[in-house]
């Protein structure tokens, strides 16, 4: 599990013009159509060679130990959604609303990035908070559908990193460190156990600003996760005028070019091999991708329980039912983005309008997998950069607070109806088994049977792990 996958050069597409004159330049302007993202990763996943982890994304490594799930949904809530309004009622933020932090509860904080906002006044939550399950969990009113799933989440109350800054909160969140070089989570699943499915992308990332929150960092780009919309991959269509039979009909005969040129010059190369490969790759990905994303055969009674018809829900509704079938189709990694969690003023207003339109499709994502028997292989990771001070600003909104937040896990092995740590009595920071999200990513991987000590890449002459040091695996958030 430690050898350096072979690094190989990227492909892009050039315009057809002049005739090309070499193999190379042949190679370079047959764009196909197809998505350069997509299919820069294709290229990649078959010129990787042996030396990988699962030896190309396409395979599937046998994991370090039986594993719990075998995919992972990670629903990233851009912004920081508030702990204290969400999954961990303060009683006391209530009493002293209005109020300054009482000293009693200050010398409780740790040296985090929002000490400084221990000296706002306090503001109780705008939202009502219920037990909910067997399990009797608290979730507020903003978030009622998903409260009925409380029996299946683990609640992790003390997540705890040191920036207040949302990029470098997000960087921390996927990759492990602040300052965003490093491969994200996604990444270092796919090149630990590589592909279920040899026709579709590995990691798919809805909805994510072009930041490195998917990226490969070190790694070679093939690892990096594929930005798409609800409406599937771009550029997967025939050309007009194209059909399947004339496209075969291209595909073979440059392939024939290809294995001429292969047999007279370049016997042993193996980039011009995976790339000959590569095109049939492609061509696999164009008849299988918009099968996968066709939810037109979904009921209607499934549609609407994703919140799917128009209105708030519809986007975000749109992602997740199809994070579903990707998850039916092999897909290992897919991480969806949910934004607009910033509620710097009008927290109740921000907040509801991230929920409206989250809530449900969360919710029904929860059903669909469970009544389908997929949920126990899935494990589903909710949760922001960080989460918002206890604090007003702005009179009735709240500054961001990584010092305590919480995130939830489901499926996959994890024990539900449970919560894990603890923060001061209104919200500030963990008190109570504080969790860095290196800590996080640990957990995950052990959800998919990896140690994070055994995932290696050699880089600057360091090998690398997922977590970048060993960090504590949450093993009781698993049944």
């Amino acid at each position: 599990m430690n050898h350096l996958p072979k690094q190989h050069s990227s492909t892009h597409c050039g315009q057809f013009g002049l005739l090309p004159t070499t193999r190379r330049e042949m190679l370079k302007g047959t764009c196909l159509g197809f998505g350069s993202l997509a299919l820069g990763r294709l290229l990649g996943r078959e010129s990787a060679g042996s030396g990988a982890v699962a030896s190309s994304p396409e395979a599937t490594t046998l994991s370090h130990f039986s594993p719990r799930a075998k995919n992972v949904i990670f629903l990233f809530m851009g912004g920081g959604p508030s702990q204290i309004d969400t999954f961990d009622p303060k009683p006391e933020l209530t009493r002293l609303d209005g109020q300054e932090t009482p000293e009693s509860i200050r010398k409780l904080f740790k040296r985090t990035a929002t000490m400084g906002n221990g000296t706002r006044k306090l503001m109780g939550s705008p939202f009502r908070f219920q037990r909910y399950g067997e399990s009797g969990l608290p979730v507020s009113d903003l978030l009622p559908a998903i409260a009925h799933h409380v029996d299946d989440l683990c609640v992790i109350r003390s997540m705890q990193h040191d920036t207040s800054i949302h990029m470098p909160g997000e960087y921390v969140m996927t990759t492990g460190t602040i300052v965003g070089d490093r491969p994200s989570l996604g990444a270092w699943v796919t090149y630990g156990l590589g592909s279920e499915n040899r026709e579709l992308p590995e990691y798919i990332v809805f909805g994510s600003p072009p930041r490195p929150t998917y990226s490969a960092g070190f790694m070679p780009a093939l690892y990096q996760g594929t930005s798409i919309t609800a409406e599937g991959i771009p550029h997967l269509q025939m050309p007009w005028g194209v059909s399947a039979s004339g496209r075969r009909r291209q595909l073979d005969f440059i392939g024939q070019m290809n294995r001429l040129h292969r047999d007279r010059v370049d016997v042993g190369n193996t980039e011009l091999e995976a790339r000959i490969r590569s095109y049939e790759l492609a061509f696999r990905m164009q008849v299988a991708a918009p099968e996968a994303f066709d939810t037109s055969r979904e009921t209607m009674a499934t549609k609407r329980m994703y919140g799917i018809g128009g209105g708030a829900t519809h986007n975000v509704g749109m992602q997740c039912l199809l994070a579903r079938r990707l998850v039916e189709r092999g897909v290992r990694f897919i991480q969806l983005y949910v934004d607009g969690w910033d509620s710097h003023s009008d927290l109740k207003g921000g907040h509801q309008g991230c929920a409206d339109r989250s809530d449900r499709p969360i919710a029904g994502l929860l059903t669909d997998l469970k009544q389908r028997g997929l949920l126990d292989s899935t494990l589903l990771v909710w949760g922001g950069e960080f989460g918002r001070t206890p604090g007003a600003e702005k009179g009735n909104g709240r500054d961001h607070s990584p010092g305590g937040f919480t995130v939830w896990l489901a499926g996959g092995g994890v024990k539900g109806g449970q919560v894990i740590g603890k923060t001061d009595p209104v919200g500030y920071t963990a008190i109570e088994r504080p969790i860095h999200p290196n800590s996080l990513h640990a957990t995950i991987l052990h959800a998919l049977g990896l140690e994070q000590e055994k995932v290696t890449f050699r880089h600057n002459g360091r090998d690398e792990i997922p977590t970048f040091i060993s960090s504590e695996v949450v093993y009781d958030a698993f049944a």
